[in-house]
């Protein structure tokens, strides 16, 4: 027997949502806002029903990155980056 991994679909903050997209929540926090990527995958502008184990988390951290290597040639909005937290 197999422990499945936890998937992140839905978020449920005590924030003002600002939009829910196909793969990313978005939370207004007055002057800025918070972007969290989810598990969930789309295909063809439908949202599937199962997620991606990690997806919200490699797609943090593929934004960071390259958000990090390109923010002396080009300004852009990342703050702060972080990984999964439950």
């Amino acid at each position: 027997m197999s422990i499945s991994p936890l998937v992140l679909l839905d978020t449920d903050l005590s924030l003002p949502l600002f939009i829910r997209g196909k793969v990313r929540d978005t939370y207004d926090l007055g002057n800025r806002l918070l972007i969290i990527a989810t598990d969930r995958i789309s295909a063809f502008d439908v949202v599937l029903p199962c997620g991606i184990p990690s997806k919200g988390l490699v797609l943090n951290q593929l934004s960071a990155f390259w958000f990090n290597q390109t923010r002396d040639s080009v300004p852009n909005h990342l703050v702060e980056a972080e990984g999964r937290i439950l």
